[in-house]
């Protein structure tokens, strides 16, 4: 059967686009810079071919993809690296002035295409290095194809070389008109693929650079929170893979794509952007009085003003004793010094329960009442309280420095986060890192928040986040404010919690089954840290078990 020439070109022209369709459906820039050459070099029957990539910075071109049907040669691509068997080219010469003597280099400089029958012959190039390539190889190098690639904003971004094409007696033929329009063609389609390939990498990579750029300016604010926002996602991550790989029936059915690796990072990286909205004064809250300064210090001139009142009322009445000739009593003296010793008493309260870490107690909270009560002069005469409603309210924390109203503040960073986030327009694939993200402080048993979710209605990567979060503040090293916890530690309190219904059985239970615990730990703990953990005796496991 004879096939026409307008027959050919048909089937050259329907080949070259479902190779073009082919090449923009791929997402993996290897695979598609892999198949270009490979498709080229099959339209226009080229035994061998090479494709460069044009690094702008660097002024340079690598190679990408090398083939070698002769020769077996395929190097890049998904395979073996091409780096460690072919130099760079440098697009100019030591002295500044383009490299026109090797042909790629033109091509690229020049964005023109070059169509030469036979290297040994040709003039104007310097074809050395091909010529040493073939001694060594016994290959023959003969026609070169050269045609360059451009983005969209005409910039040359890849060069592609087709080389020797196969006749019916060997590889002597040389490329056509047609051959290199078809190339050309080609390259222009797969042009565009790789600058939307780059575009979207590119994209990626800054939306990564923002969202870390973000984490780490809630890490800087806070002297408190230190490095949190940058090792949960390492927490998280580690927990995911975890419960990709285990077999607990609550969460056998949980896989993970590389696309929901991505959405869940981006989830853990973001979880507090929130806090960027919360008060400075609030986030570094270091004890009960602190706000934009220390309070305790007022107190404490309060406190030295009123022991003065003592001293001149003392003063005064051994003044007036001695006047009318009388004796002040010892009686009056044991009074006086019993006023100060309260006074100094009292204060030492106040500057123990202001502390972090100091627990109050009731009786600590009827002492503080008490002391409230009594009152000194101030500089204009009037009489004012030793400690204010707002002070007694703060020095009465039981626990921790933050009152009812800070704390509201403080836990309000979750709303401000889920606020910040569904303000984004998040492509498809990352439509639930809000989700995610907001639902880190949320309880089992609904009573967390900011929505009292309960497990139910919980996603599995936000309970991860939930089990991250409370495993990385308890054990960072870095708190200014407590010491970290150990890993024997550190779990218990964790099991506690799930005993409590506040953190999730199932992924606890996975943490501790997988080692995720300690694969962390070796990453970012301190060796103090890293003690022997009995699995046997921790709580909350055997309420995973019922889960």
């Amino acid at each position: 059967m004879i096939i026409s020439s307008s027959e050919s070109d048909l089937s050259s022209i329907r080949q070259l686009n479902e190779i073009g369709i082919a090449l923009s459906s791929e997402r993996n820039l290897d695979t598609l810079l892999e198949s270009l050459l490979y498709s080229a070099r099959e339209l226009t029957s080229a035994d061998a071919g090479t494709l460069y990539i044009v690094d702008s910075a660097q002024k340079q071109l690598s190679f990408a993809i090398v083939q070698n049907d002769t020769l077996g040669l395929y190097l890049g691509g998904n395979g073996e690296p091409v780096g460690a068997h072919f130099p760079t080219i440098d697009l100019f010469q030591p002295d500044g002035s383009p490299n026109h003597h090797l042909v790629v280099a033109y091509t690229a400089l020049n964005d023109k295409t070059v169509n030469i029958e036979d290297a040994y012959c040709a003039q104007g190039f310097d074809f050395s290095g091909t010529c040493k390539f073939d001694q060594s190889t016994g290959y023959r190098s003969r026609a070169f194809l050269t045609v360059p690639m451009h983005s969209h904003e005409g910039e040359v971004v890849a060069v592609l070389q087709l080389l020797n094409k196969r006749v019916e007696h060997g590889l002597t033929g040389t490329f056509s008109r047609a051959d290199q329009h078809i190339a050309e063609s080609l390259a222009s389609q797969a042009s565009v693929a790789i600058t939307n390939q780059r575009l979207i990498d590119e994209m990626r990579t800054l939306f990564d650079s923002f969202v870390r750029v973000i984490a780490t300016a809630i890490d800087a604010k806070s002297a408190h929170t230190g490095a949190h926002c940058r090792r949960v996602p390492d927490a998280t991550l580690l927990l995911a893979e975890a419960a990709h790989r285990s077999i607990h029936p609550d969460i056998a059915s949980f896989t993970l794509t590389d696309a929901d690796r991505y959405e869940i990072k981006t989830a853990a990286w973001l979880h507090d952007c929130g806090k960027i909205v919360i008060p400075h004064h609030i986030m570094e809250k270091s004890t009960k009085l602190e706000g934009l300064f220390d309070r305790l210090h007022l107190i404490e001139a309060r406190f030295a003003a009123k022991k003065r009142e003592i001293e001149n009322e003392q003063l005064r009445r051994e003044l007036s004793a001695c006047r009318n000739n009388k004796v002040v009593t010892q009686i009056e003296r044991d009074t006086f010094q019993a006023e100060l010793d309260s006074l100094a008493n009292h204060l030492a309260l106040v500057q123990r329960v202001n502390a972090d870490g100091a627990i109050v107690q009731d009786e600590d909270i009827k002492k503080l009442e008490l002391i409230a009560q009594q009152d000194w002069e101030d500089a204009s005469g009037c009489r004012m309280p030793l400690l204010t409603a707002d002070e007694l309210e703060n020095l009465c924390i039981r626990r921790g420095t933050l009152n009812h109203n800070e704390r509201k503040i403080i836990e309000g960073h979750v709303q401000a986060t889920l606020d910040m986030l569904s303000e984004l327009p998040f492509p498809k694939q990352l439509q639930r890192v809000p989700e995610y993200a907001g639902g880190h402080h949320e309880r089992m048993d609904g009573s967390g928040y900011p929505k009292g979710l309960t497990r139910d209605e919980l996603s599995l990567p936000a309970r991860m986040l939930g089990i991250a979060d409370v495993f990385e503040a308890l054990t960072a090293p870095d708190r200014p404010y407590k010491m970290p916890m150990t890993l024997s530690e550190a779990l218990t309190v964790m099991g506690h919690m799930v005993e409590n219904q506040h953190l999730d059985g199932a992924l606890f239970a996975v943490f501790i089954e997988e080692k995720v615990y300690l694969e962390y730990a070796h990453k970012h703990l301190q060796s103090f840290q890293i003690d022997s953990v009995d699995v046997d005796t921790l709580p909350g496991l055997k309420t995973a078990s019922s889960t």
